[in-house]
């Protein structure tokens, strides 16, 4: 088995991140084909007045070799980065998970404009930035 682990301080918190993998045991071959690695992540949240633990368990098809213990837990490090990103910054400027449009093609659509309108949004400031704005 192979561990890594970091630790982050930063805006009141000490957030660590553990990561324990394991080669797939053969039996699970059948069951996931093309899977190599058993991973288990341990996120822990230490603020002033409390504590937060979050266990995730996830298989990789990324061989050892390739990706090892470090390499994996940066992976789902960055996971959460698109997350925060994209889909945090949707619904925080447009209500997206208190919209009422849930049947046909319309949230597809909706969702390509509100990232559209995103994309033009930082477009803007980044020029604004440079001093040429649009």
């Amino acid at each position: 088995m192979h561990r890594a682990e970091t630790v982050e301080k930063g805006h009141g918190r000490i957030e660590t991140r553990r990561i324990a993998v394991r080669p797939i045991p053969s039996r699970l071959d059948r069951d996931w084909p093309g899977a190599t690695q058993i991973v288990r992540i341990e996120r822990l949240r230490e603020l002033k007045d409390r504590c937060q633990r979050q266990v995730v368990y996830a298989i990789t098809s990324l061989p050892p070799d390739a990706c090892n213990a470090e390499a994996l837990l940066a992976l789902a490090r960055a996971h959460w980065q698109i997350e925060n990103r994209l889909f945090r910054v949707r619904d925080g400027t447009f209500a997206e998970d208190a919209g009422r449009v849930r049947t046909g093609s319309a949230p597809n659509a909706l969702a390509h404009l509100r990232d559209a309108s995103l994309t033009l949004i930082r477009k803007r400031k980044l020029d604004a930035r440079k001093n040429l704005v649009i």
